[in-house]
This record gives structure tokens, sequence and C-alpha cells, in this order.
């Protein structure tokens, strides 16, 4: 695990950064103004999701060590992704925006307090590092947090410089996003078939459940088809580094990882066909 233990910090630092660097003060105004929108995707993204994963888990009878990694991943935060392809699919995109760098600064108090409560739920003991929700809290400070702002910063100092490159920023935030998968992929070749086979159905229900309940608490709750889209793809699409990352700092074992692997293919490939609807139905 030693590659994805390198390259996660790594990925998810520059990740931020990218995020950083393609926010304003007002994507956070925003929220202020349209306070309604972004509150059902906030609590689409941030309570029931994790509610539904825990609620799957059970259900399906997930065996521990994957049912702890469906939980990591439904703690994380929405991506980079969400937003690129929310703008593919006509929606709110100064939303999205919004929803996701508010909820992963939030995200290091909201991802190590749900997973230790799903640890403690679950009661799992054995594999897990010597490791406090503290300690991930300031991990996750550093690797997520301080990288934002610092986007902030360079975007205020060199505003033409930046927009002239958004489109390249989101590219190779993109390429990371995959660099990280193909090295657990790699490492672990020998048994990631039949790992995936056994989170796959959790994980795919997850994403399919998630994307349909967003989009339809959406649909009762926001102003308008835009935001409708929007909230349905922060629901299915998840910050895979993140998750990759805390995995990698809590547990040694790589089949916690595993489940943020198989929703990686999951969530690329409902959220294409979500846009390909969409588009089609335009």
């Amino acid at each position: 695990m030693e590659i994805v233990t390198t390259i996660a910090p790594i990925a998810l630092a520059l990740l931020m950064l990218g995020l950083g660097l393609g926010l304003t003060p007002a994507d956070f105004k925003r929220v202020v103004d349209h306070p309604k929108d972004f509150f059902v995707g906030f609590v689409c993204q941030l309570i029931l999701l994790p509610i539904i994963a825990f609620a799957l888990i059970k259900i399906l009878h997930t065996p521990i060590e994957l049912a702890l990694g469906v939980m990591i991943i439904a703690a994380a935060p929405g991506g980079i992704t969400s937003n690129v392809l929310t703008k593919f699919a006509n929606g709110d995109v100064a939303l999205s925006v919004s929803l996701t760098a508010i909820i992963s600064l939030i995200s290091i108090i909201s991802v190590p307090f749900i997973i230790f409560q799903s640890v403690e739920l679950l009661n799992i003991s054995y594999s897990i590092k010597d490791i406090s929700m503290v300690s991930i809290s300031l991990k996750m400070f550093f690797v997520v947090t301080v990288p934002i702002i610092i986007g902030m910063i360079v975007r205020k100092l060199v505003p033409n410089f930046i927009i002239k490159r958004a489109l390249l920023v989101q590219r190779v935030s993109i390429a990371l996003f995959i660099l990280v998968f193909v090295a657990i992929y790699v490492e672990e070749w020998d048994n990631i078939i039949s790992f995936i086979a056994r989170a796959g159905s959790v994980t795919l229900a997850l994403n399919i459940i998630m994307m349909i309940v967003g989009y339809y608490v959406a649909k009762f709750f926001t102003t308008g088809i835009k935001q409708r889209r929007c909230i349905s793809l922060e629901c299915g699409l998840q910050n895979g580094t993140l998750a990759v990352f805390v995995a990698t700092q809590i547990f040694e074992e790589m089949v916690y990882i595993v489940p943020t692997a198989a929703y990686a293919l999951s969530m690329m490939a409902t959220s294409i066909i979500f846009v390909w609807i969409v588009k089609k139905n335009t």
C-alpha cells in the first residue's frame, strides 16, 4: 500500500489547491443569497448520504471491513468532478462549487466524526491504528483546508493568470484523481477483482439511490431544474481521493480502500449516464 499512501496526500492537496484557485468570495456569498438551495444540498450530502450508506450495509449484510470502507466514501464531500459534470448537465454550477467548497472545509470535522461513529456502531477495534479523531482532523486540515486557502489567495493576487488557466487546473485535478485509483489497481491487482465483486453491489446501490434521492428531494425543496441536477450529481460524486487519504491514515489493510475504488467506477459510470440522459432530454 506504499504507493497509494505516498500519492494520496499529494494528490489530495493538489486537488484542494485546484478547488481554491477556482473560488472567490462570491461563491460563499451565494450561500447567504440562496440559503434554501444550499441547505437542501448540504442535508442530502452531509446527513442523508451517511445514513443511507449505513442502512444499506446493514440490509445487504456487508462484511465489516467493506462496510467501514463504504462509510468512509459516504463521509467524503463532493469533489471537483461534480462541478465539471454539473456544467455538462446544464446544472447550477455556482451551487455545485459552493457545496463542494464549504462541505470540503467542514469535512475536517465531519469526516472523522462520521467514521469514528461508524467504528463504534460496527464494533470495529482490531484494525485501527493508534490515531484519534483530533489527529486525523489535523492531518486533513493541512491537506484540505490549507491548500484551499492558498489557492484562494493566489487567485486574489493573480486573477487573470489563474482564470486563463482554469481549464488546465481542472484537467490536472481530474488526472490526479485518476492517478490515485490507477495506483490502487496496480498495487493490488491480484486481489482487486474479488474485492470489487464483493464491494460493487453496495457501492453501486448507494450511488444510484443517492442520485435519485438527491434529485427528488431537490425537486420538492429547491428553486428549479438546474438545482435538481446539481444536487443529484453532488450526492453521487464523492471525493474519492480524500476517502483514500483518510482510509490510509486510519487503517493498514488495503481492503478498507476497496469500496472507494469500487465507488469511483460506479459514480463515474452512473454520472456520465445521468448527464447523457439530461442532455438528451434538454
